[in-house]
C-alpha cells in the first residue's frame, strides 16, 4: 500500500543525512523531492531521484515554491533551520496551505542529540509558549517515555570535513547556479580562507588554549564565563537585538566592571568553530583596558567547555545552547536573546552589574524537569555528521515524521497515530 504523502526537501545539514532520510521515506511508499540551490546541495544528494535544481534569483523563489507544491501535490516540507530566506518563505506558504512542516536543527541539548520540531525552531519554536508548570503537567499525565541514551561519538571532524566539501563545491562547481547567494554576510571564498587558516593553525591554537586554560584554573580567583557564539549563527542574527558580537562584548565588559567584586575575573569562551573573522581577542582586550580591568579579563578560543565551566560563578550568553550546560551544573545564567530555555524559573532577570555581584540561583529542579521534557519530545539521540550518529538518528526520525502530531502535541496527549502505514513497502 502506497503512502499519500509527498515530501519536499529543501536545504539540509552538510553531508548525506537528508539523502539517507529521503531514501527511508521512499521505502514507506512516500514520494520525495529535493530542491537544490547550489552545487553543494547537488553533490550531497548524489544520484538519488527527485532532484530539482533552482538556478534563478531568489526573487523567483516564492512563485517557484508555490508551483512545486501544486505540481507535485506536496503534503510535507523538510528543512534544516528556519531562518534562511528560502526556508522562511517556504514555511510562510506551507502554514497558509496547511502543509506539515518538519524542521531539523542542531540539538538544544547538543552534542549528542539533534532537534526535530514542527513549525519552527529556536525563537520560533513552540517551546517558547510552553511554561515549566505545563511541561510538568504533561510529563505527569502522559505515558512516560524512557529517553533513548545517545551513542558515544565525536563528530566534529566529520562536521568540518562535510562543511569544507560543501564549500568547495560551491566555490568551484557552482556555474550552473548563477542565482545562488549565500544566506551569510561573509562571502563563501572568504569564509573558506578563514577556515583553512584555522585548520592549519590548529596545533598552535591548541597549545595556546591549553596554556591559557591552565593559567585560569591555577589562578585561584573566582571567575565568570561569557559564552560566545558565531556571529553568523541564525540564533544570534534572528533572535537577538545585537547587530554584531562586538556590541555584546562591550555590554558584558561594562556590566562586569560596574558590578563584579574587584578580585573576580571574566573569561570569554569562543565557539569551537570560531573562524577569526572578527578580531575578538583584540576587541576584548581594548574594551577591558578602557574600563581599567584588562588584567582580569581573559579570552579562550575553542576547546572543551566543561574544562573551564565547572568552577565558574556565573555564565552569560546571548542565546547559545551552551547555556544549558551551565544550567545543568546549577550555575546562574543570564541570557540576552530569545532562547528556548529562557524560562523565569532558571534564567536571571537581574541587571547585569547586580548579576555579577550577587546572582540569583537557578531553580535546578525546574531545569531538570524542563530538560526531561525536551528529552521526551524534540531531542532525538544521534547526529548529522558521523555515520554512527546518523544510524541512530534514522532509526527514529521517519516514524516521528509520519505521525500526525508533532513532538510537543504528542506529549500533550493528542493523537499520535500516523495517518499512513509505517511498514516498509517493497
Amino acid at each position: 500500500m502506497s503512502s499519500s504523502r509527498a515530501f519536499l526537501f529543501l536545504q539540509g545539514p552538510h553531508g548525506p543525512f537528508f539523502r539517507q532520510l529521503a531514501r527511508m521515506l521512499r521505502k514507506t511508499g512516500a514520494q520525495v523531492w529535493r530542491v537544490g540551490f547550489n552545487a553543494g546541495d547537488a553533490a550531497f544528494w548524489g544520484r538519488a531521484p527527485g532532484y530539482i535544481p533552482f538556478r534563478d534569483d531568489m526573487s523567483a523563489w516564492p512563485e517557484t515554491f508555490a508551483g512545486l507544491v501544486a505540481q507535485h501535490q506536496i503534503t510535507d516540507i523538510v528543512l534544516y533551520g528556519d531562518t534562511r530566506p528560502q526556508h522562511a518563505e517556504a514555511i510562510r506558504q506551507a502554514k497558509a496551505a496547511g502543509l506539515r512542516i518538519h524542521v531539523f536543527e542542531e540539538g538544544y541539548l547538543r552534542p549528542y542529540w539533534v532537534t526535530y520540531e514542527r513549525t519552527g525552531s529556536n525563537g520560533h519554536s513552540d517551546l517558547m509558549d510552553i511554561s515549566v508548570p505545563e511541561m510538568r503537567a504533561r510529563l505527569a499525565t502522559s505515558p512516560a517515555d524512557q529517553p533513548i541514551p545517545p551513542a558515544s561519538w565525536g563528530d566534529m571532524r566529520q562536521h568540518i570535513f562535510y562543511g569544507a566539501a560543501y564549500h568547495w563545491f560551491v566555490m568551484f562547481m557552482n556555474r550552473r547556479y548563477p542565482g545562488f547567494r549565500t544566506h551569510r554576510a561573509l562571502p563563501i571564498r572568504r569564509e573558506a580562507l578563514l577556515y583553512t587558516k584555522r585548520l592549519l593553525l590548529m596545533p598552535l591554537l591548541a597549545l595556546d588554549r591549553t596554556w591559557r586554560t591552565r593559567r585560569i584554573k591555577a589562578g585561584g580567583y573566582p571567575y565568570h564565563i561569557a559564552l560566545l557564539q558565531l556571529e553568523h549563527d541564525a540564533s544570534f542574527q534572528a533572535h537577538s537585538d545585537f547587530a554584531d558580537m562586538e556590541a555584546f562584548l562591550r555590554l558584558i565588559v561594562q556590566g562586569f566592571a560596574a558590578g563584579a567584586p574587584a578580585h573576580h575575573h571574566l573569561v570569554f569562551k569562543a565557539h569551537p568553530l570560531e573562524n577569526g573573522k572578527s578580531p575578538l581577542r583584540k576587541l576584548i582586550r581594548s574594551t577591558a583596558r578602557a574600563h581599567g580591568i584588562a588584567e582580569r579579563v581573559h579570552y579562550l578560543r575553542g576547546g572543551k567547555l566543561a574544562q573551564i565551566l565547572n568552577e565558574a560563578r556565573t555564565a552569560v550568553t546571548v542565546n547559545s545552547t551552551a547555556g544549558q550546560q551551565a544550567l545543568w551544573r546549577g550555575i546562574p545564567l543570564k541570557s540576552f536573546g530569545t532562547a528556548v530555555y529562557n524560562k523565569p524559573e532558571f534564567i536571571s532577570d537581574q541587571p547585569l552589574p547586580t548579576f555579577f555581584a550577587n546572582p540569583d540561583q537557578p531553580d535546578t529542579a525546574a531545569y531538570r524537569d524542563y530538560r526531561q521534557f525536551l528529552l521526551e519530545t524534540s531531542q532525538v539521540p544521534g547526529g548529522y555528521y558521523a555515520a554512527s550518529g546518523r544510524r541512530q538518528l534514522l532509526r527514529q526520525t521517519v516514524d516521528l515524521m509520519l505521525r500526525e502530531a508533532g513532538p510537543y502535541e504528542a506529549r500533550a496527549g493528542k493523537e499520535v497515530q500516523s495517518d499512513v502505514p509505517l511498514r516498509v513497502v517493497n
